[in-house]
């Protein structure tokens, strides 16, 4: 792929601070794209590496363009100011990454309401904070790619446990995307879905330390299938729940 496929994009990704996200905000801004890295992490804490200022500080060493934005994408205000903060500094909001999750693994019969809440409210909730958001700016221009990121758990019960409030936000967002890329087609506004399995990241592999990992997928995998979905017509690439083996069979070559 070229590496220049989204010059002069702007794109916001959040969840940013590590894993799948920070590996799409990366790739996109390596394809030419100015990146908005969104995340609450602005210093390290706890046992995951990470942060906005590093990802940004990564894009802007290979001579990348990047705004670190700290933000709770399950805060409605929080989530506006930004995306206004966006549209004041970089113009407008070409694409938006639906990245951000959050999970507590737990057996229905054990988690609590509040967990739940917590949950659904960042890793579905968030998804749809983002969109409403960036819709008004993209409807003007008639121009956007939302991008949500979902997991093969919204479909599977074979993989490594992730509890029922994760599997249901991740189903939540197949469906989100399948609705809402109807809605918006008059629009020339595309919606898709990433869907990995057991991807290598900090996150899911602290949650399950004493599992094998040789077959793992790579997180940089889906930076560059991002690049891949973001480059495409949005007319006519839309409404797409997207795993790695589907990717492939479009692109020669894909790892």
């Amino acid at each position: 792929m070229s590496n220049k496929k989204l010059e002069n994009k702007v794109a916001i990704v959040t969840g940013a601070s590590r894993g799948i996200g920070k590996s799409i905000a990366i790739a996109m801004a390596s394809a030419g794209a100015s990146v908005v890295v969104a995340a609450r992490t602005m210093e390290e804490s706890g046992p995951m590496k990470g942060t906005i200022l590093e990802t940004a500080a990564e894009i802007k060493a290979q001579g990348g363009n990047a705004l670190p934005i700290q933000v709770n994408v399950g805060d409605e205000t929080d989530v506006e100011n930004m995306v206004q903060k966006t549209l004041s500094e970089m113009g407008r909001i070409d694409i938006l990454v639906n990245n951000a999750a959050t999970n507590i693994p737990r057996e229905f019969k054990d988690v609590t309401i509040k967990q739940w809440d917590i949950v659904t409210k960042i890793t579905l909730r968030s998804a749809i904070l983002c969109s409403k958001s960036v819709l008004p700016s993209m409807i003007d221009r008639r121009y956007g790619h939302i991008i949500n990121v979902t997991s093969i758990a919204s479909i599977s019960i074979n993989d490594p446990f992730t509890g029922l409030a994760y599997d249901v936000s991740k189903a939540g967002i197949n469906r989100f995307t399948w609705g809402l890329a109807e809605e918006l087609r008059e629009y020339n506004i595309a919606v898709n879905a990433l869907m990995p399995q057991n991807t290598l990241t900090e996150g899911w592999a602290m949650l399950n330390p004493d599992c094998d990992k040789s077959d793992w997928q790579d997180p940089d995998l889906w930076g560059r299938i991002a690049i891949y979905v973001a480059a495409q017509n949005p007319s006519e690439f839309t409404g797409k729940i997207l795993s790695a083996d589907d990717v492939k069979q479009e692109i020669a070559g894909m790892d």
